[in-house]
C-alpha cells in the first residue's frame, strides 16, 4: 500500500499558528486503575482546559458510586442533582428517543461494557451561557446502538464533557454532536462505524450562539467505515483533529464551513473519498489547517486560511503508526 505524507512545505507554513504542538511517542490508551473520578484515565484536550468556572473535567468525583442494570435505575441515576458515579452493567434499552444526563456525571460501563440502546443528551435547555449549564460530565466505555435520534447530544452551553473508549454501531442521526453554543469537549479513542457521525455546530444559521464557542478535541477515534462528518465543524475555532484513523469513509473524512477553524494534523487516511474539505454548498468556507498527514488510497484534501493558537499541551505521533495504535485502543473494552 502506497502512503504519501504532507508536504514538508504545508507542514512548515502552520508551524507559527500551531504552538503547543510537539512530536513524542503515541500515548497509549488509558490503563490506570479508575481514578477519583470513577473513569479510567483522565482527560486531556480542551476537556482539560479550565474556563466557564470549571477546572477541568472530573466527572462523578467526590460523590457515591452506584451500579445499575435496568434502564429505570440508569435514567434515575443520571438526573440527579448530585455528583455522581454511574456503572452500566449489561445492555440496557431506554425508552423515548434521548434523556437528560444531569452535571456532575461519570457514565461508564463495566468489564468489556455496558451498553445503551437510544441516546443521552447532554442539555438544560437554557437560554444563555454558561453558569446554570450542564456541565462536567465523563461518558466511557458504552456501546451505543439503534439510537432514534443522537446516541450523545452535547447542545444549549453544555460544558466540559469527555467522551472516551467508547463504540458507536448505528442510528438514526449523529453518533456524537456538540452544538448550540457548547464548547470544551474532549472526543477520544472511541470507535463508529455509524454513517452521519460527529457534527460540530447547529446549523450555517446559528452563529449567536456557536461563535466564540464550539471548542472540541478528537483524538485517536477510529472512523471506520463511517461516511462524514468526522467531524464536519460550524463556527469553532479551534477545532483540534489528530491522531485519528480514517478508514473507507465514503465521502469526506473532516469538512470546515461557516467560519470554523481546524487544526487537522497527525492523521491517518486510507480509503477516504476526500480527506478534508473546506465548506459545501449553500455556506462559506471555513479554514483548515493541515500538517504532518499520511493519505493511502485516498482522494485530493483541501486546505487553506489559519485557525487559532491550540491553548494545551499535547503530543503528536507520526501519522505511521496511528493505525496500528488506534485499532488496537479505540472503542469499549479496550481501556486495558
Amino acid at each position: 500500500m502506497e502512503v504519501r505524507r504532507t508536504r514538508p512545505a504545508l507542514a512548515a507554513a502552520a508551524v507559527g499558528l500551531l504552538l503547543a504542538g510537539t512530536v513524542a511517542a503515541l500515548p497509549r490508551p488509558a490503563t490506570a486503575a479508575p481514578a477519583l473520578t470513577g473513569a479510567t484515565g483522565s482527560p486531556d484536550g480542551f476537556a482539560a482546559v479550565p474556563a466557564w468556572g470549571q477546572d477541568g473535567t472530573t466527572g462523578g468525583a467526590g460523590g457515591a458510586t452506584v451500579t445499575v442494570r435496568t434502564a429505570e435505575d440508569f435514567l434515575a441515576a443520571i438526573a440527579q442533582p448530585e455528583p455522581l458515579i454511574v456503572q452500566v452493567d449489561g445492555i440496557l434499552t431506554l425508552p423515548g428517543p434521548m434523556h437528560n444526563v444531569a452535571s456532575d456525571k461519570t457514565i461508564v460501563g463495566l468489564g468489556a461494557g455496558g451498553g445503551l440502546n437510544i441516546g443521552l443528551p447532554i442539555d438544560d435547555s437554557i437560554t444563555d451561557p454558561p453558569a446554570d449549564a450542564v456541565h462536567n460530565v465523563i461518558i466511557q466505555n458504552l456501546k451505543f446502538d439503534a439510537w432514534a435520534d443522537d446516541a450523545i447530544n452535547v447542545q444549549m452551553f453544555t460544558h466540559h464533557v469527555w467522551i472516551d473508549h467508547n463504540t458507536f454501531v448505528a442510528g438514526f442521526d449523529g453518533a456524537a454532536d456538540v452544538k448550540r453554543g457548547s464548547s470544551y469537549v474532549t472526543v477520544s479513542w472511541n470507535h463508529s462505524t455509524h454513517g452521519k457521525n460527529m457534527l460540530v455546530g447547529h446549523f450555517a444559521g446559528n452563529a449567536h450562539q456557536d461563535k466564540g464557542r464550539l471548542k472540541v478535541t478528537y483524538h485517536h477515534n477510529f472512523f471506520d467505515g463511517t461516511v462524514e462528518r468526522n467531524p464536519w465543524v460550524r463556527f469553532g475555532n479551534p477545532a483540534h483533529v489528530y491522531n485519528n484513523y480514517y478508514r473507507a469513509v465514503s465521502k469526506y473524512g473532516v469538512r470546515s464551513s461557516s467560519e470554523a477553524g481546524i487544526l487537522v494534523e497527525g492523521n491517518f487516511f486510507q480509503g477516504v473519498a476526500q480527506p478534508f474539505q473546506r465548506g459545501v454548498g449553500g455556506t462559506e468556507l471555513g479554514d483548515l489547517v493541515e500538517r504532518d498527514n499520511c493519505f493511502a488510497e485516498s482522494g485530493e484534501p483541501q486546505s487553506g486560511g489559519t485557525t487559532e493558537e491550540i491553548p494545551y499541551p499535547y503530543t503528536v505521533e507520526p501519522c505511521d503508526g496511528v493505525p496500528a495504535a488506534v485499532t488496537a485502543g479505540a472503542g469499549a473494552g479496550r481501556l486495558g
